[in-house]
């Protein structure tokens, strides 16, 4: 049995009527009184739940982690109840406390501070109604992507607002520490959790009990972000597999009927975060959170950020997803209460499921004018944009073709019909005031404010401004990347390999589907039909000529194969630089600490030469990316040196 999931959001442009702007009727009312309001959703799944104190107790007393207990125990040479004692410190630090006076707070805060950042807020109807009765059905795990701390608890406000049960938020430690803020999240619903818990098998073992507590018991629909961390560049990230796994072994255990994951795409025409986003890529390490840093961000209050978009997905079946996928006969040879490893069968079904719903995710972001835009900014030579100017004529049109072929490879585009096409990208632009201006008809790059300084700036400095206005310009054509990627990687099969035999095209698709998987998310044994797809695409808008065993090129679609070549271009020149970076170091071990700034600094050094065109090279995301390709790809080992 096949089952097919997409984004709710329909590929075309959005009708009015598919989403609602919540900010509307927050603008005309009392926010005071929309905190105080009477909130009475619906028990989740029918049921009143249990208290925090009774969740928390369920998890020390359970036979699992007794089990752990007396193992730590034993290796560690400590008594099972100083081991106790240790888990219940784990507990403590970690569990989330939520009470509904601190969700009126939360309430209360966050429509003053949407009202300020953005035009809109806009919700799925359709698909908020949808998860309304999931949660009535089934255990509910909501998974949103992640581009800005914005994301953090808008949901839970939509969940307010609608009178839906308020869902518990996995969320970093970091978030814990901010003096006053900490506590405000953990009694909204956040349970924060290490970023490097390592081999700590007790951590583990709490942590593991605690979120399939929550799902077991029934407690609240949960929160938590498959991706991990938050995306620096704006597209999807490679999926996190740890939280999968442990809010999905219940079901394998057979110890829960079904469970229900809903994709959440939060899309932004701008995300706050942009400046900071470009500098931690450039090497600028990313400010501590703190209440602090909080309040002197609050001059963001004073910038428009234009909409947002909530796109809740259509609510995917586990049961229905994993059928013929796992035997979980396998878990009934072993008590449930011992920790057990993963089978390579189950690894291989959560890492499926993951990278469908980020796919999911990516087919019901929504893209805006500006991701078009910036896609055709970025192909034109970094000296126009900072110096000559890009003629806004020639961009405007541009961009309405290419308005048309991202609808035709099944894009969903916010283009709002009630003004002319000119008004909607001058305001785009201006949104984006940050990143390019327009002067005399022309559109020219931001180049990054100096403070005074007593010296000249050096010619390495210069890159680096460059470099910093040019990230945050990818940022926002990464927004709409996944639309074009396949296309655009048959595209560079036909190129490089000259040839019209679907074979061979289908074998340069794979190793470039290979190469660049850390960079793109394709779903593991979907190879073929991401090579189907993309030359129905290419076909559709009239690029290329198919039939059985050949592609031939369309002299019509010069234009499109020319614009995805493009596209993909600065990811291929980043690859090969790092490629000779290696194979230029004479060095036979590096350290990962040695190899970001040494690879920087030759960026920088053929940037300054004309070697090198694309400032996206230096991007230690991409210089990542890269590491992980040569070791999938068995060209790098990394090893741990003691």
């Amino acid at each position: 049995m096949t089952h097919t999931y997409r984004g709710s959001g329909r590929a075309g442009l959005y009708q009015d009527e598919e989403f609602m702007d919540i900010l509307e009727e927050r603008r005309r009312t009392s926010d005071l009184g929309h905190a105080l309001r009477s909130f009475k959703p619906l028990p989740y799944l029918g049921a009143p739940p249990c208290s925090v104190a009774e969740l928390n107790q369920a998890v020390l007393d359970s036979h699992f982690l007794r089990h752990v207990a007396r193992e730590v125990a034993m290796e560690t040479g400590s008594s099972v109840e100083e081991v106790r004692e240790e888990a219940c410190g784990i507990l403590e630090e970690m569990s989330q406390n939520l009470q509904l006076g601190f969700i009126r707070l939360m309430g209360y805060a966050l429509t003053k501070v949407l009202k300020r950042l953005f035009t809109s807020v806009f919700v799925n109807m359709e698909g908020l109604s949808t998860l309304q009765q999931a949660m009535q059905q089934t255990r509910v795990i909501l998974m949103p992507n992640h581009r800005s701390y914005v994301d953090f608890l808008v949901i839970s406000y939509i969940m307010f607002t609608y009178d839906l049960p308020v869902p518990v938020i996995a969320a970093g430690i970091p978030l814990a520490g901010m003096k006053l803020i900490g506590e405000i999240l953990r009694r909204s619903g956040a349970f924060f959790i290490r970023r490097a818990i390592g081999s700590d098998k007790l951590y583990w073992a709490v942590l593991s009990e605690y979120v399939k507590t929550i799902v077991r018991k029934e407690f609240a629909p949960m929160e938590f972000y498959v991706e991990g961390l938050r995306s620096r560049t704006l597209k999807s990230v490679t999926p996190k597999l740890g939280m999968m796994h442990m809010v999905l072994e219940p079901y394998f255990k057979g110890e829960v009927f079904d469970i229900t994951l809903v994709p959440v795409s939060i899309s932004y025409d701008r995300v706050l975060e942009e400046s900071l986003l470009a500098h931690e890529l450039l090497g600028v390490p990313k400010p501590k959170e703190s209440t602090t840093g909080l309040l002197k961000a609050s001059k963001l209050l004073q910038d428009n950020y234009g909409s947002m978009h909530v796109n809740f997905g259509q609510p995917v079946s586990v049961r229905q997803l994993c059928e013929g996928k796992i035997n979980r006969c396998q878990y009934n040879l072993i008590p449930r209460d011992l920790p057990q490893k993963p089978t390579p069968e189950a690894q291989a079904c959560v890492s499926w499921l993951a990278h469908l719903i980020v796919r999911i995710q990516e087919e019901g972001s929504v893209i805006s004018p500006w991701s078009l835009m910036a896609c055709l900014l970025l192909q034109a030579p970094v000296a126009v944009l900072t110096e000559d100017g890009l003629p806004w004529q020639q961009l405007t049109e541009r961009t309405l073709w290419l308005k048309r072929l991202a609808l035709d490879f099944g894009g969903h585009l916010k283009w709002p019909g009630q003004v002319s096409d000119s008004d909607v990208m001058s305001s785009s632009a201006a949104i984006h005031h940050s990143v390019v201006h327009q002067k005399a008809g022309r559109v020219y790059l931001v180049q990054e404010e100096e403070p005074e300084r007593r010296r000249a700036v050096s010619a390495e400095q210069s890159v680096m401004r460059t470099g910093t206005s040019v990230l945050m310009l990818a940022s926002y054509r990464n927004q709409s990347l996944h639309v074009f990627v396949r296309p655009a990687l048959l595209t560079t099969a036909l190129d490089v390999t000259n040839s019209t035999h679907k074979d061979e095209l289908f074998a340069f698709f794979s190793f470039l589907q290979d190469l660049f998987s850390s960079e793109f998310i394709f779903i593991p044994g979907k190879l073929s039909e991401d090579f189907e797809e993309a030359c129905s695409l290419l076909k559709k808008c009239g690029a290329v000529h198919i039939d059985q065993q050949e592609v031939t090129l369309s002299h019509m679609g010069r234009e499109t194969l020319s614009f995805l070549k493009a596209l993909i271009q600065p990811f291929i020149d980043s690859y090969q630089m790092m490629f000779r970076y290696f194979c230029e170091q004479g060095a036979q071990v590096i350290t990962e600490k040695q190899f970001l700034p040494a690879v920087r600094t030759l960026a920088t050094k053929l940037l300054l030469s004309g070697e090198l065109h694309t400032y996206e090279a230096l991007s230690s995301d991409t210089q990542k990316n890269v590491l992980s390709a040569l070791q999938r790809l068995e060209a790098v080992t990394k090893m741990r040196l003691e």
